[in-house]
This record gives C-alpha cells, sequence and structure tokens, in this order.
C-alpha cells in the first residue's frame, strides 16, 4: 500500500450543452403549442361571433368574441406565478412537457364543445373556461423554452439560439393561418356547422408529436448543477420578488410589444372583412400567413446581429419601427386595396417587428439569475401580455360601431411601442455577460461557492 493517502479524483467536468437539439425541441414545440393558442384568434375573429354568441346583435357578438380571445391572456399572469415556481424548482424539460399536454387538450375540447344555438348561455362558459386553460398552457410555454436554449447556448451566440422560440411561435402561427385559410373558404353553412372544428379537433395529433419531442429533451447543464449543489431556490416567486423587483417590472413594461402582434393578427383581420372595408377574409389569412413566413426569415438574422452589437439597438429598431408602421398598415387596409396591405403587410410584421419579437427572449432571460430565470421571464411577459391580449377589445370599443376610427387604434399600438421602448433603453446591456454571471449584481453573487474543508481528524 502506499505511504501516501490517494489524492481525491478531480470534480467530474460541467456536462456540456446541446444548444442544436434543445432549440430545435424548443422550436417544433412553441409550433405545434401555438398552433393551438393562434386558431383560436383567426376564428374568434371570423366565426365565434356567429357561433357561441347571440347572432340578433352581430356588432356586439363581435365584441365579446374578441374580449374572450383576451381572456387567455389575462389568466396567463396567474398561470406563470404557478408555473414559474415549479419551473425554477422542478426543471425546465418537465414544465415544457406538460404545458403542451395542457394546450392539446383544452384546445381540442374547445372543438367539441356545443354552440349557442344548441346550449345557450352554456356555450360561451364552455369557451370561456377553455380559453383559461389555453392561457395557463401559454404562460410556460414561452418562458421555459426561452430558459431551455438560452442555458444550452453557447456564450456568444445566446441570441441565436433563444431566437428559436419566437420562431417556432411564428411557425405555430402559419400553420394555423394556412389550416384555417381552406376552413374560412368553405360555404357559410359548412362553416358555422362543422368547418370550424376541424383545426380544433387536429389539436390532439399535435398534443401527441409534442409530447414524444420534448420528453428526449435533457434539463440544462446550469440547472443541473445547481440541483446537484442544492442550490436550487426554494421559494422562487419570493427571492424574485425581492431581490429582482425592478427588472420584472421592467420586462412587464417591455412585453408590452405584444400588442402589436394581437392588432395585426386579430383586429385588423376583423377591421379588413368588416363591411367598413370589405376585403375577402380568405385574401387577409394570406397575408397574415406570408407576413409570418417573412418573420421566419427575419427572427434569426436580427438575433445574430444582437449577438455582435447587442440587444438594445436591435430591440429600439423593432418597438420604435412598429410604432411607425402600424400607422401605415392600418391606413393601407383603410384604401381597400390588397397589393397595398400585402406589401405593408410584409414589412410591418414580417420584417420590422421581427428585431423586437426575436431578440426578447434573450433580453428577458439574461436579466435573471438560473435561480429565478424561468420565473422571472414568465411573470415579467405574462403580465406585459395581459395587456396585449385585451388590445383587440380596446381596439372594438375605440374604432366604433361604424368602424371607421382606425388611426385611434393605430395610436394605442403606438402608445405601447413606446412604453416598451423606455423599458428597454433603460435597461442594462447583457450580450457579452457570461451565462453564469447573468442577473447578478454583486461580486458576492458573482464569486463561486467554494467546498466546505473538513477539519482532520
Amino acid at each position: 500500500m502506499s505511504a501516501h493517502p490517494q489524492a481525491a479524483p478531480p470534480p467530474a467536468a460541467p456536462p456540456k450543452g446541446k444548444p442544436v437539439k434543445a432549440a430545435l425541441a424548443a422550436w417544433i414545440g412553441s409550433a405545434l403549442e401555438y398552433y393551438d393558442f393562434f386558431i383560436y384568434g383567426s376564428a374568434a375573429a371570423l366565426v365565434f361571433p356567429k357561433v357561441f354568441f347571440d347572432p340578433s346583435d352581430p356588432a356586439t357578438a363581435t365584441l365579446i368574441s374578441l374580449a374572450t380571445f383576451g381572456v387567455a391572456y389575462a389568466a396567463r399572469p396567474l398561470g406563470a406565478l404557478l408555473i414559474g415556481h415549479l419551473g425554477d424548482r422542478l426543471g425546465r424539460r418537465t414544465i415544457m412537457v406538460w404545458t403542451l399536454v395542457l394546450m392539446g387538450l383544452s384546445t381540442f375540447l374547445i372543438g367539441c364543445l356545443p354552440t349557442y344555438e344548441q346550449a345557450g348561455t352554456l356555450a360561451p362558459v364552455l369557451l370561456v373556461v377553455m380559453r383559461v386553460l389555453q392561457g395557463l398552457s401559454a404562460a410556460g410555454e414561452q418562458a421555459s423554452a426561452n430558459a431551455m436554449t438560452l442555458e444550452h447556448a453557447p456564450e456568444h451566440r445566446r441570441g441565436y439560439y433563444t431566437s428559436f422560440t419566437l420562431n417556432g411561435t411564428q411557425a405555430g402561427q402559419i400553420l394555423a393561418t394556412l389550416v384555417f385559410i381552406p376552413v374560412a373558404a368553405l360555404p357559410d353553412e359548412q362553416l358555422y356547422t362543422w368547418g370550424w372544428r376541424v383545426p380544433f379537433l387536429l389539436s390532439v395529433v399535435v398534443a401527441v408529436v409534442g409530447y414524444v419531442i420534448r420528453r428526449t429533451l435533457e434539463e440544462t447543464p446550469v440547472f443541473q448543477r445547481a440541483a446537484a449543489g442544492r442550490a436550487v431556490a426554494r421559494m422562487p416567486l419570493a427571492e424574485l420578488l425581492r431581490d429582482h423587483w425592478a427588472d420584472v417590472l421592467r420586462v412587464v413594461a417591455a412585453a408590452t410589444i405584444a400588442t402589436v402582434s394581437t392588432i395585426f393578427s386579430v383586429w385588423a383581420l376583423t377591421y379588413a372583412t368588416s363591411d367598413a372595408v370589405g376585403l375577402d377574409r380568405t385574401s387577409m389569412l394570406w397575408v397574415n400567413g406570408c407576413a409570418n413566413g417573412v418573420a421566419l426569415l427575419a427572427i434569426p438574422l436580427w438575433a445574430r446581429l444582437s449577438d455582435r452589437i447587442g440587444r438594445k439597438p436591435v430591440f429600439l429598431i423593432g418597438a420604435l419601427g412598429s410604432g411607425v408602421m402600424v400607422f401605415v398598415y392600418l391606413w393601407a387596409i383603410s384604401t381597400g386595396s390588397y397589393p397595398l396591405v400585402c406589401v405593408t403587410g410584409l414589412a410591418f410584421f414580417g420584417v420590422v417587428y421581427s428585431a423586437a419579437n426575436g431578440i426578447w427572449p434573450s433580453f428577458y432571460g439574461e436579466m435573471f439569475p438560473t435561480r429565478v430565470r424561468l420565473s422571472g421571464t414568465a411573470v415579467g411577459t405574462q403580465t406585459g401580455f395581459a395587456v396585449a391580449g385585451f388590445a383587440v377589445t380596446f381596439a372594438a370599443e375605440i374604432d366604433g360601431p361604424d368602424g371607421s376610427n382606425w388611426l385611434g387604434v393605430a395610436v394605442l399600438t403606438a402608445a405601447c411601442c413606446v412604453v416598451c421602448a423606455v423599458a428597454v433603453a433603460t435597461g442594462r446591456e447583457t450580450h457579452r455577460v457570461p451565462t453564469a454571471e447573468l442577473g447578478l449584481r454583486t461580486p458576492a453573487e458573482s464569486a463561486p461557492v467554494q467546498p466546505r474543508r473538513t477539519a482532520a481528524l
């Protein structure tokens, strides 16, 4: 035997991230989940006023239908509190699996609901319940996928890899639009009886595929290290609100940029197909689909630029540019010129808005440390998104019964863009901060934990 005790083996190297696998899983899962979420928007604008509400008052039915679209956004802050807590306690992978299952189930059940003619006021009540479940699911989807991709990504490419989450969201919107185009083209009798149900019933396939994909994910390296070292926060929400409340408020304000998305995708669709303008609903769905197709290409390009020059400059281009372009797009709709609507829609939502939409996953996630990253992103974004969700209801009120006040709706949207820009401009630039130091403010927080020495016997 050796006279000297054997040296302890060196600590195992920390596991390496798998950025490509994490990004692809986030992309596919987000696309599938937001397919479910966005088909509701198209249906709320085009079908639900005549299916789930009293048809004797079309204007009121449309207003209430658009309000049910916003109900999911109202539920999202509550879901963020619960899901954010669980995600920082149990891990990102677990939340990503179960949010997808909840979304698929609630969307499928919408396709099974009785109509107003069949069940009276019970029909819209059940519709709202299902929409609330959709909102609870969406509250955790993007935050968990963002945390997963950010924590797997190389430090110098976090913006690029996290953009896959929002890229998947855009793909889900494209898929929802493409599925709804042939449905919207059906004769009214078929559309309002069985046709509208088809996109919702297809969500059962979405849920199964997404579940299988996300079950193969591995937990992120930084969360694994935190769990192994018992450094997972016991009360993430308490720690978040005590130590990071300012960043939560900043994310809330910045997240109002999502108003652009809801106005473009839902209210503008209602406005364009109203009697005041008279554009064809199928043609407008094609505008939405093509704009999202352009966004699929633009989002990763903007994100790569943010890895080079910083998050804030790119985000500000998207926020302030969208505040200008919303006037151009709604004016184009008011002219009734379909070519003009196409060009301005592609430039507005496909290119300009993508500069903000592709950057926020990294910008928000980098504000918080690992211990509260999912909670911080979820609570901040979902509270801001709640404002965006009801923007379509506010817009319907501003527009009035004659449907002529598009300028007022543009002002509302631009005001949200300005709020977002102020929040982003006053935040920290984080694109060069090492992943391990994200969200840490003091040297004591940044210093690695030293192992305890045991006294010699």
